[in-house]
């Protein structure tokens, strides 16, 4: 898999004529020089449903006159480009008026994307009808047929359907539609049969092609989803609803999974099918910086003009970003995370249900991930099924109930040395009868007032002694005699919940400073704090429970903390790992997104960041220290296993590595 990949959109109505007309294989190709592209995904069939290049499986645009996807390929090869192709599976809008019975169905027999026929926009199909079938040699004749060199499969994964299809399907099997667990089974069991009967098909034409099935997320604690491909694709443009919280946390967990992987963002101002749009080019560089910071390739999505003429100004804007990242490769293959803190996410033990962009992260880990961002935590996030035992500390992000395989887990990691912060919820047995975990602290019940204060034992940088409010869902605990458990701040309750006949002010009751027992407590398994503080920080972004949080995690990290570092709160750091090179590669970003319009967060100016302090805790002996892909040589110190070193100017984006003794 290659570093700068586009993938190009094409879906293009019947109603326009004179498809590809213009395509020239000089300027084609022009425009991949121009982008630094070394990978471009073509298409054989769009969302509207045609194919483009000569079809018996499918039917070619009735406005094409020549095949286009083999033109595209030969002329790609031609200068060492590679060309994944790509294919609507999920939706194809011809077939869609001709077999409407074969479309997924919701419980009110409403269709998806859009509702009705009456609407403009295509509607889903179900891969539990004949449509598999189609579909199926439609990918065969694209495999045997196409010097491709991978296979995209769009907008697929599980679905809850209610077609006649399932329907029947269900009640010859003795369930129940009416039965949401019933459904959904029958849509695990329909996207495992569909994912493995393409994979077999594929492969069993061409061994080791590379394969990926995009539902436009990769679902935590799902590995045998993500196995289904060869490769991940993590779709996340951040100004078409994923948003910039989106890509750390979902990197943060695919690279932990071992399988090669690819940041795909767009240039897009907004999201796919944006005609005239354009994002600021610092944006691209940054976010392109962002993913080989996380060890991802690149993609960035592009739609092509009915006429085939490549848009020059977006090739422009692409090559700026892609001209850096060229130079930026040879740090950037085969990399390891290296990471102090795992945050064990509630996607990945289903508490948290995606259900579409705008939900694909979940308030707890995005607020999560980005306390541990702005912390300058070294951190992955993982599922049930990693291993515990590389981590200095677990954290529990507000609802992860402990049931017996999870327990057993976590108690053989803290047996070995480790330590957890759990926060709400989290460290309570699954069947309510207190903490299953060594806090100190005998669990008394959710607490009766929300929100409510917190008065912490410690100092807050940047901010006073006070009574803190926390909006989110709170327990109330007590520390129990003898268990080795200390309060490292208290609650407070308000005089009341506001209600119709106790309200006062404007928002909420004033703290009545009486003492509402300990707000967060550590224990010998480590540290308790008694609120939903992630999904509070996610909706609210309060300071103090961020510098909350990064007390309890300082303090469980002790001296074993790997960075430290003078770069902003906005700024992000990583720390991969070449083994096969034998050194670190240190990456700082800084960029500030800000919204606009309705919510779009945008990154137009990056301000350089000046004389970065950073400290690192390394045993090896360290050999070299220099600016990436500067190859400037700077100056550095190490003394028992600290390596302390300045960097002079950050814009955007720079690696500095580090050479070790193997």
């Amino acid at each position: 898999m290659r570093f700068r990949q586009v993938h190009l959109d094409f879906h293009t109505s019947e109603a326009i004529p004179g498809i590809g007309g213009q395509f020239s294989k000089e300027q084609f190709q022009e425009m991949l020089r121009k982008g630094h592209v070394d990978s471009i995904t073509v298409f054989s069939k769009c969302h509207h449903g045609w194919a483009y290049h000569p079809s018996e499986a499918n039917e070619r645009h009735p406005g094409l006159g020549f095949d286009l996807l083999g033109a595209m390929i030969e002329a790609a090869h031609e200068i060492g480009v590679m060309t994944p192709v790509y294919i609507s599976a999920g939706l194809d809008e011809k077939m869609a008026r001709r077999h409407p019975e074969w479309l997924f169905r919701d419980q009110e027999e409403r269709t998806s994307w859009v509702k009705h026929f009456m609407q403009p926009g295509y509607h889903e199909f179900c891969m539990n009808t004949p449509y598999l079938e189609m579909l199926l040699k439609q990918i065969e004749e694209v495999v045997r047929g196409y010097d491709a060199d991978g296979i995209f499969l769009d907008i697929v994964g599980v679905r809850q359907c209610y077609c006649q299809y399932c329907v029947a399907d269900l009640r010859r099997e003795g369930k129940d539609p009416r039965n949401a667990e019933d459904v959904l089974a029958l849509g695990e069991r329909t996207y495992a049969h569909y994912g493995k009967t393409v994979k077999e098909l594929i492969h069993g034409l061409k061994p080791g092609m590379p394969i990926f099935q995009n539902g436009g997320h990769i679902r935590r604690g799902r590995r045998d989803l993500a196995e289904l491909n060869t490769h991940l694709e993590l779709e996340s443009l951040p100004t078409g609803g994923w948003g910039y919280d989106h890509f750390p946390l979902s990197a943060r967990y695919s690279q932990t999974l071992g399988m090669p992987y690819l940041g795909m963002t767009g240039k897009f101002h907004t999201s796919w099918g944006e005609f005239g749009g354009y994002k600021h080019p610092n944006a691209l560089r940054y976010e392109t910086a962002l993913s080989i910071a996380n060890g991802a390739r690149c993609s960035i999505g592009d739609q092509l003009h009915p006429d085939g003429i490549m848009d020059e100004a977006t090739y422009e804007l692409i090559g700026r970003a892609y001209r850096e990242v060229e130079q930026k490769e040879a740090w950037c293959t085969d990399t390891v995370n290296v990471a102090d803190v795992a945050l064990l996410s509630l996607e990945a033990v289903g508490v948290h249900k995606t259900t579409g962009q705008v939900d694909f992260t979940g308030h707890s880990d995005a607020g999560a991930v980005r306390m541990l961002l702005e912390g300058k935590i070294l951190f992955d996030v993982i599922d049930r099924d990693a291993d515990f035992s590389g981590y200095k500390v677990i954290i529990l992000p507000d609802e992860v109930l402990l049931g017996s395989q999870l327990a057993a887990s976590l108690k053989r990691y803290l047996n070995n040395g480790g330590k957890v912060l759990a926060t709400g919820r989290s460290g309570l047995k699954e069947d309510g009868s207190g903490f299953g975990l060594e806090f100190g602290a005998r669990w008394l019940g959710e607490n009766g007032f929300q929100p409510d204060y917190f008065r912490p034992a410690f100092e807050v940088q940047d901010l006073g002694r006070a009574a803190f409010i926390f909006y989110g869902k709170g327990q109330r605990i007590e520390l129990e005699e003898g268990a080795g458990g200390a309060a490292l701040g208290r609650r407070e309750d308000p005089y009341f919940n506001r209600d119709v006949f106790t309200f006062c002010s404007h928002q909420h009751t004033p703290s009545s400073r009486r003492d509402g027992g300990p707000g967060m407590v550590e224990g010998p398994d480590g540290i308790y704090i008694a609120w939903n503080v992630f999904e509070d920080y996610g909706t609210k972004g309060s300071l103090i429970l961020r510098e909350t949080v990064l007390y309890a995690l300082n303090k469980l990290l002790g001296g074993n903390k790997t960075i430290e570092t003078s770069l902003p709160a906005q700024g992000i750091v990583t720390l991969q790992q070449q083994p096969a090179e034998g050194r670190y590669i240190n990456h700082l970003l800084y960029a500030t997104p800000v919204k606009r319009g309705n919510g779009i967060e945008i990154i137009e100016d990056i301000l350089p960041v000046h004389a970065t302090k950073v400290s690192l805790q390394l045993q090896e002996e360290v050999k070299n220290v220099y600016l990436a892909p500067q190859q400037t040589a700077l100056s550095f110190v190490q003394e028992d296993g600290k390596l302390t070193y300045t960097v002079d100017r950050i814009d955007c984006h720079q690696m500095v590595v580090i050479d070790v003794a193997k």
